[in-house]
């Protein structure tokens, strides 16, 4: 048997909000590398990502510079990953690609053309160019990796201990995408922007399907309310017990993804109850 193929993780953007808490909880919970990217300041983007942690964990990230207005800088980070985990002995195991930007129109007078192109550009087309350009680091049918009952993971100082067992790759979408389950109305550049990316999931996956069978997927993630800058606005009009944490809401997400079934999870949108978005 060839050796096993070693796991990596990304984590893109990772300077802040639901980004940061998801690298560090895969700092926290797995023994994997974990690349994580900001548009600038790595030093002081990567000392927040590890403030607190064990110093195993410094060993284990890599920063790298990646903005999703600027497909020449998705190209540059996927070079740069190439270099560090070669594609003969490593692929990618668990990517978590969450840029957010929100323009909340709440009639159509209110829609200004360069903000919903650039939610657009952000929310749907820098995730698009990151598949692009990343793709070609998941595994293929050929990779060697471990089967679900071998036993492999279970030892934590496993590489595959508490990543989802079949490759994942999750883009954060949001419950509002969903055309069936659009009600209120309003949001006009926010829900479209996520509404692609459910299309672009469910594309990709189509395409793993193919290039790795069972052995990756492509999923889209709805975190809830979360209390970060993208929410600020709307944080006194969110119950309680509605408005998360970016910490509690990285555990559920990937707590999710670590524990469905990959047939069941793969192609859709999942909340972090473990609930499936509608189309």
């Amino acid at each position: 048997m060839p050796p096993l193929s070693q796991p990596w993780a990304l984590v893109s953007p990772a300077s802040r909000g639901i980004g940061r808490a998801l690298a560090r909880h895969v700092l926290r919970t797995t023994k994997a590398p974990v690349v994580a990217t900001a548009r600038g300041d790595l030093e002081t983007a990567q000392d927040e990502i590890l403030e607190g942690l064990e110093s195993e964990a410094r060993e284990r990230l890599s920063m790298v510079e990646l903005n999703y207005l600027d497909e020449k800088t998705i190209e540059a980070a996927s070079k740069s990953c190439a270099e560090r985990f070669p594609q003969r002995s490593h692929h990618l195991h668990l990517a978590l690609v969450v840029p957010g930007l929100l323009f909340p129109e709440k009639a159509p007078a209110q829609i200004d053309a360069d903000n919903a192109l650039l939610t657009l550009q952000t929310n749907t087309l820098g995730p698009l160019l990151a598949v692009k350009h990343f793709a070609r680091h998941l595994p293929r049918k050929s990779t060697s990796m471990p089967t679900s009952d071998d036993g492999s993971g279970s030892d934590p100082a496993d590489a595959y201990a508490n990543l989802p067992r079949p490759a994942t790759w999750a883009t954060m979408s949001a419950r509002v995408g969903s055309i069936s389950d659009n009600r209120l109305g309003g949001w006009y550049s926010y829900r479209a922007s996520k509404a692609a990316v459910n299309q672009i999931t469910k594309t990709f996956d189509n395409h793993l399907r193919t290039q790795a069978g069972d052995k990756a997927v492509a999923v889209a993630m709805h975190p809830g309310t979360v209390r970060t800058g993208l929410s600020r606005d709307f944080w006194d009009s969110v119950a309680k017990e509605k408005l998360f944490e970016a910490d509690w809401v990285a555990e559920r997400l990937v707590g999710v993804l670590k524990d469905g079934k990959s047939e069941k999870l793969r192609g859709k949108c999942w909340d972090w109850k473990g609930d499936e978005v509608p189309p």
